[in-house]
């Protein structure tokens, strides 16, 4: 969890309204982190695209 919330929160200090505007906050950088962050050492991939090349 430390590491999702100095990602996706430090530097960026946010007041969230609502329980909901946090959870989707969190849902988005997931997102980002899993399918549109690219990785040099995944031959300059997503992890998902990484992963499915490997195991498609």
């Amino acid at each position: 969890m430390a590491l999702l919330s100095l990602r996706c929160f430090y530097g960026y200090e946010k007041t969230f309204h609502s329980l909901e505007q946090l959870e989707q906050a969190i849902v988005d950088y997931i997102d980002y982190y899993n399918n549109k962050r690219i990785k040099v050492k995944l031959k300059g991939l997503s992890p998902v695209q990484y992963k499915t090349k490997s195991f498609g």
